[in-house]
């Protein structure tokens, strides 16, 4: 590393993951951080998320591996059903993967590590700061998310494409039940849901249909209708869906991963550089991954544009491939027909005889360590 970071002023738009986590990386290597958040404190509502190894080594880099667990449940499984309840697979991540750490915590939770991470470190956080268009600085970040101001700053105007499928999310009080993820496969829907510390449950619910919601997770619904979109599913969900009282709904759109990141003074992070469709767990594990590695990129060479340059080519393909499993779930999930007879019997038989084979599918997003990538 040349410390080219320190004593470097940076201005981060957007106190969420991304944000937090870039903040912590560029001052613990000596930058001067201001974070510009336009809320009026930095918080989450109580949604879930999932954390995988390739981020909670970032996390545990950062010096924050003990606060996460102490606020997370280890996940031991995954377990794949059909929309009736009945087992299809089930991916023992402690039996297969046992070294490392796949985290189950609630959002507000780790924005709240992240953000004491970040003034700990010396980082300057800015409540009720609404960014409308870019600000001066030598370095900019954006952080910002889905309605980044910095992205269209840099590639234009864009138009997402709606997918024709709809989300809801809540958290329920659920107080049993294992440490893992339940995937439940119907029709054209789906639903995940898995506990987080606090005897509570996550639960997120897709249904295809042909109207649409926007973009966000701050439009609130009537718990009828995500009760009746999932009436015929069974198992434990019919109770669990019972006890929601608070729920959100958002319309899903893919969007296309940036074409330009970065002109050597602006640069985007996370979700405004490439949202991603949540079927693979891994939107806020990238925008973990980009906060170290744009720290890191910064820190060891001394030309800003360069620097930005090299970030945005080491994260690119990793990025579009995620995005693209993310894409490719999308559809496993709600398979119909032969189709779902056919892949559910495959996952069966899988889960039997080769279940280490079939974790390993996705070795490529978990084994990868972006601590490593630079050293």
């Amino acid at each position: 590393m040349s410390h080219a970071l320190t004593d470097r002023a940076a201005t981060i738009i957007g106190a969420g993951v991304a944000g937090l986590t870039a903040a912590i990386a560029l001052a613990q290597r000596g930058a001067r951080v201001r974070v510009l958040e336009r809320a009026s404190e930095v918080r989450e509502f109580g949604a879930g998320l999932q954390l995988s190894p390739n981020a909670v080594r970032v996390l545990d880099a950062l010096g924050l591996g003990a606060q996460l667990r102490r606020v997370a449940l280890r996940s031991h499984a995954v377990q794949l059903r059909d929309h009736a309840g009945a087992h299809v697979a089930r991916l023992d991540l402690m039996r297969h993967r046992p070294d490392d750490g796949f985290y189950l915590v609630q959002r507000p939770a780790l924005i709240a590590l992240l953000a004491d991470g970040a003034r700990q470190a010396g980082a300057t956080l800015q409540t009720g700061h609404a960014v409308t268009q870019p600000p001066e600085g030598a370095l900019i970040i954006g952080a910002d998310g889905l309605h980044s101001v910095i992205r269209p700053a840099l590639n234009g105007r864009e138009v997402p494409f709606f997918t024709h499928q709809t989300a809801w999310r809540a958290v329920i009080p659920d107080p049993e039940g294992p440490p893992e993820a339940q995937i439940f496969m119907g029709p054209r829907r789906h639903l995940v849901s898995y506990p987080l510390l606090g005897g509570l449950r996550n639960l997120v619910a897709v249904e295809e249909r042909s109207g649409w919601h926007k973009e966000g997770w701050s439009h609130r619904d009537d718990p009828a209708n995500l009760r009746r979109a999932f009436a015929g599913f069974g198992g434990p969900v019919p109770d669990w869906l019972s006890r929601v009282r608070d729920l959100h709904v958002w319309g899903l759109f893919r969007h296309q991963v940036a074409r330009r990141w970065q002109d050597g003074r602006m640069v985007l992070i996370g979700d405004a550089a490439h949202p991603t469709l949540p079927f693979m767990a891994q939107g806020a594990v990238m925008a973990i991954e980009d906060a170290w590695l744009l720290a890191a990129s910064l820190d060891r060479e001394p030309d800003q544009a360069a620097a930005l340059a090299a970030f945005q080519t080491l994260r690119d393909a990793r990025v579009r491939r995620i995005v693209e499993a993310a894409n490719g779930n999308a559809r496993n999930y709600h398979l119909t027909g032969p189709k779902k007879l056919a892949a559910h019997m495959v996952l069966r038989t899988a889960s039997r005889v080769a279940q280490k084979r079939l974790i390993g599918r996705f070795d490529w997003i978990y084994d990868y360590d972006p601590v490593a990538a630079l050293s």
